[in-house]
């Protein structure tokens, strides 16, 4: 499915079937040198992966514990993450030339867009000093993670973006140190207790789109 945004004509593509990771990099390249380029529309995409691990640009080969699956070199920063079914996915591919240019507050916003998403289902998520990604109290009482965040920017234009765990095998996590981060577990919505369908977060995350926007028409304070 694919509807245009009412702000500057950006492209929502939300995906039902799976989407294979090297095919998903090869069109978000695409994109964004299209983008680049003023010859393509910007776009958020919404997907799922079959099982992969994906090798971010500070990535130790010593976290890669057990390469169950098949290994991607992602060309986005950070370490190792997990993509599977269960999670979903956010590609952004936003021209930051005609907004702020600013990575930490794009970060900082894509963030803020995915938390505030997690309270619309009840579950208190936080930014952790420190440490990357997206956190909240798991089961165990403990802090885990519940999303992770990797960003590439090329030309001012963005790649890459966030998952969400809504339901994945989370023994799948057990193959890498999940963004290098050995002492902290990771969560998901089903493991909190939550069936959340991939339909109704696209649905939360959406109606939140254009307050995510207006938060990169200025810098992070």
């Amino acid at each position: 499915m694919t509807e245009a945004s009412p702000r500057r004509d950006i492209e929502i593509r939300v995906e039902s079937a799976r989407v294979p990771y090297r095919d998903a990099l090869d069109a978000m390249t695409a994109r964004n040198t299209g983008i680049a380029e003023g010859c393509a529309r910007e776009l958020v995409w919404l997907l799922e992966h079959p099982p992969v691990y994906t090798a971010g640009t500070s990535a130790a080969r010593e976290e890669l514990l057990d390469p169950r699956f098949e290994v991607v070199e992602a060309g986005r920063g950070g370490r190792y993450t997990y993509h599977g079914p269960g999670q979903r996915i956010g590609y952004l591919m936003l021209d930051l030339r005609t907004r702020a240019r600013d990575v930490r507050g794009f970060v900082h916003a894509v963030e803020g867009w995915v938390i505030d998403t997690l309270g619309d289902f009840g579950v208190e998520a936080w930014r952790a000093p420190g440490r990357i990604g997206i956190w909240t109290q798991g089961r165990d009482g403990a802090e885990a993670k519940i999303g992770a965040i990797g960003i590439r920017i090329r030309r001012w234009v963005t790649m890459h973006g966030f998952a969400v765990n809504l339901s994945p095998d989370l023994a799948h996590f057990g193959g890498i140190v999940p963004c290098g981060i050995a002492d902290y577990g990771v969560t998901s919505l089903a493991d909190l207790g939550l069936e959340v369908s991939a339909e109704a977060w696209d649905k939360a995350l959406l109606a939140r789109f254009d307050a995510f926007l207006a938060q990169l028409d200025r810098p992070c304070p």
